[in-house]
């Protein structure tokens, strides 16, 4: 039976067995998203833990979703488990003060570039701003990118519910919606960036492949995707904050 179905079902009697049908149905969608974010945080939390937080968000997600709105469950969905998973991990305060001090220096230092170069920062342009070398540049970002992700979530969520996952803007399940003109600065900032950086974007956002699948197309190690990767988050959350403050 459909998910849309199953739901109607559920809203009318609130049955306990149709709602851990609908969580055994949709189990698959947890795993996927506590994948690609396991992945993503350096493997800093243990993928059971996201597992567990991300099914919290599909229950809160069967809970509130409305049957009769022209939205996809799967949409819902996605935006809750992701969220819910990204609250718990913040609420757990896991990621160091070291590396949270290093990476407000990274910030700092991609703003300031971003203002003289625009969106193409090379690599020994970055590292002299950091005075480090480029192998220390490297394993800087190594370090620093197990806050990016968790830093652009939390930018994001904080101020419109929007997630760059999807396209489907109109659909989106929140009460607060990011203006068309947001849109469109966030859509341009990203066709700014470096043809490569572009593509990891569109690869891992979109397309939703993890590090190793975008590595093999790109030819590159998993830990230079990761590199790459947290330099777009930064540029895009520096876009961010021009709409947002």
């Amino acid at each position: 039976m459909a998910n849309i179905e199953l739901m109607k079902l559920y809203k009318k009697n609130k049955s306990k067995e149709i709602k851990d049908q609908l969580i055994i149905e949709n189990i698959e969608l947890v795993k996927i998203i506590a994948g690609r974010l396991y992945h993503s945080y350096n493997s800093n939390v243990e993928y059971d833990d996201i597992v567990s937080y991300g099914i919290l968000g599909l229950i809160d997600a069967i809970d509130k979703f409305d049957p009769d709105k022209n939205v996809k469950f799967e949409t819902y969905a996605n935006f809750r488990i992701r969220g819910a998973i990204i609250d718990n991990l913040r609420n757990l305060d896991w990621v160091p003060r070291s590396t949270r001090q290093k990476y407000k220096k990274f910030e700092e230092a991609m703003s300031k570039l971003q203002g003289e170069y625009g969106f193409d920062i090379d690599d020994e342009i970055l590292a002299k701003e950091l005075g480090l070398s480029i192998e220390e540049l490297n394993s800087f970002l190594s370090e620093v990118s197990i806050f990016s992700i968790i830093s652009l979530d939390e930018k994001i969520a904080e101020n419109s519910n929007f997630s760059i996952v999807s396209d489907d803007f109109d659909a989106r399940p929140e009460s607060n919606y990011i203006k068309n003109e947001d849109k469109e600065i966030l859509k341009e900032t990203i066709e700014k960036l470096p043809e490569r950086e572009k593509k990891i974007i569109q690869l891992y956002y979109f397309s939703e492949l993890t590090y190793k699948e975008i590595s093999k197309i790109l030819n590159v190690s998993e830990s230079r995707v990761s590199q790459l990767h947290t330099k777009c988050i930064v540029k895009l959350k520096n876009s961010l904050k021009k709409i947002y403050t």
